[in-house]
């Protein structure tokens, strides 16, 4: 079953929020933008996360150095995950987060 376009506005705006909070209350040194559901995350290293939304197709995106990720969110795990590799995002998160910036994460609740 797909998701209604309020139903995803709602879930990528409560993912990027879950974000911006984690970030919020790390000590990493970096800048956060949200501008027009667009989330960018730069880390001090020059390295940066962007995480769009994707209406017509209901996925999130997420740009990184090392490529570019769709995920779908899955109401049964209640999770987003990436329609090519099956890594859920949280997961995908706290590895791109720990090459970049040398820190571990818990992404276990994105």
């Amino acid at each position: 079953m797909s998701l209604t376009e309020a139903r995803f506005h709602d879930l990528v705006d409560a993912t990027q929020q879950a974000l911006e909070d984690l970030f919020d209350e790390t000590d990493l040194d970096l800048d956060m933008e949200n501008s027009a559901g667009v989330l960018t995350i730069k880390f001090d290293n020059g390295s940066q996360l962007i995480f769009s939304r994707q209406e017509p197709l209901r996925q999130l995106w997420l740009a990184d150095k090392s490529g570019g990720f769709h995920f779908d969110y899955d109401e049964e795990s209640r999770k987003w995950t990436c329609e090519k590799t099956d890594e859920l995002l949280g997961e995908m998160l706290e590895r791109i987060v720990w090459e970049r910036a040398g820190e571990k994460l818990d992404f276990d609740e994105i």
